[in-house]
């Protein structure tokens, strides 16, 4: 019977091209806008970490001065703080990282000096974020406790100075330090930047954003901050600094902190440890609050805000879009089916019940959507071309997959549907004695 209707629907389509025509554009242009919306607010707000990301957090304790930091303890931490926690080791997995630009050049590249964004962090870093590795691998835990010289740089920088080639071993100059390289990094594209989001906002002088590539220089902490001391962004200082160029003793917070905890036993204990540690730095007189915060790492992107806030605006209006070419195939149709009464009057007085011309006039519907689905597809195509050709910083992560092309025709269908539900209902109501009376 469904074939039956399709090949009814496909005739009723060839009979009306036109009108045909008007509602495969109304649905493909409704969808096509949506769907690129829709895909750069996926792209945007997906978890960067799947399966992963409810086990990762990011411990905060307050070291500003009283009536300074309100509604919450700073995004950051000071460099005392946290070292204190990284150095109880009681996550399964932890990182430090704090950020900066370095002078990068390689001796054996013929390649002009590059100022570079370069992060110090620790090992863990590298495997609690799932990094991957074209050439080498992290450093160790014995490179990390004797500070030496050494770097895992990106497959942009290792493309530039050594064209692609394995690079393990080479020397990079960073500042003014020879830094031995131990690893290279595989395309990584995380979305968003989760490692290094601080409130919406970043370090005064800092030009990077949610969605900037990863940093093309990692270095083991502490001697990162001896290569590069001096340089390492500020998120916020409530006094002077009494050394110039160096922080560790800075009223600053300038660090981050995220671990990994495996269980909810090792959540609560975690929560337990930094409250504790609070009020011990209290009464110590170094804190002026005993306030913590330790929000997962989805939790953390949404306190964030880090979906900006024209995306959301314009997937509301695709949408509102949507809804319009929705309503305009609902009149298309209602008008198509009822030029049809005659003909329905005919089937329904051969014994046609109300439910058959109800579920073909679904099915030419349906038909539509998938048409329109077709055509909706290849505008998707095109306006997320069009994002990348945009001058934002997410611009390059604008790709349609699998999942979202799956939902591009299954919004297709579902909305032709829709909009099919009540021109068929009106049409499968047709009295056929009236019909034949104009016979």
């Amino acid at each position: 019977m469904f074939a039956y209707y399709l090949d009814l629907a496909l005739r009723s389509l060839k009979r009306n091209k036109v009108l045909t025509a008007l509602m495969v554009l109304a649905i493909a242009v409704g969808i096509g806008a949506s769907m690129t919306t829709l895909t750069v607010m996926h792209l945007l707000s997906g978890d960067p970490l799947p399966g992963r990301s409810q086990h990762i957090f990011y411990p905060q304790v307050d070291a500003s001065p009283a009536g300074y930091a309100k509604g919450g303890p700073l995004d950051m931490l000071d460099y005392r703080s946290a070292v204190d926690l990284w150095s109880a080791h009681r996550a399964d997995r932890q990182a430090l990282l704090a950020g900066s630009d370095v002078k990068v050049r390689a001796p054996d590249a013929r390649v002009p000096p590059l100022m570079v964004p370069m992060l110090a962090t620790t090992s863990d870093f590298f495997a609690m974020f799932k990094v991957p590795f074209r050439y080498g691998s992290a450093w160790t835990a014995a490179d990390a406790a004797s500070r030496a010289r050494v770097a895992v740089i990106s497959s942009n920088l290792n493309d530039r100075l050594f064209g692609g080639a394995d690079s393990v071993g080479k020397t990079l100059r960073l500042k003014d330090s020879d830094v031995r390289i131990v690893g290279v990094m595989d395309a990584w594209r995380p979305s968003p930047l989760f490692y290094d989001v601080r409130a919406g906002r970043f370090a005064e002088g800092q030009t990077s954003s949610f969605y900037d590539k990863p940093e093309d220089v990692f270095m083991p902490f502490f001697s990162g901050l001896e290569v590069n001391d001096g340089n390492f962004w500020q998120f916020t200082c409530w006094g002077n600094v009494a050394t110039p160029g160096h922080l560790q003793d800075a009223p600053c917070v300038w660090v981050g902190l995220w671990v990994q905890l495996d269980s909810a036993a090792k959540v609560a204990d975690y929560r337990a440890f930094i409250a504790h540690y609070a009020q011990q730095q209290k009464a110590l007189g170094r804190f002026a609050t005993t306030q913590t915060r330790m929000p997962s790492l989805m939790q953390w992107l949404v306190f964030n805000h880090v979906v900006p806030s024209d995306v959301k605006l314009q997937t509301w209006l695709a949408f509102a879009f949507l809804a319009i070419c929705l309503f305009n195939m609902i009149g298309l149709l209602l008008a198509k089916f009822l030029r049809r009464s005659s003909e329905i009057g005919v089937r329904r007085a051969l014994g046609a019940s109300r439910g058959a011309i109800f579920a073909q006039c679904l099915v030419e519907a349906g038909m539509v959507g998938v048409v329109g689905g077709i055509g909706g597809w290849l505008l998707t195509l095109l306006g997320l071309w069009l994002v990348r050709r945009q001058p934002v910083e997410y611009a390059d992560l604008a790709h349609l997959d699998i999942g979202m092309l799956g939902l591009t025709f299954a919004l297709a269908v579902v909305a032709s549907l829709m909009a099919g539900f009540l021109p068929a209902l009106r049409a499968s109501r047709v009295a056929p004695a009236l019909q034949l009376k104009t016979l």
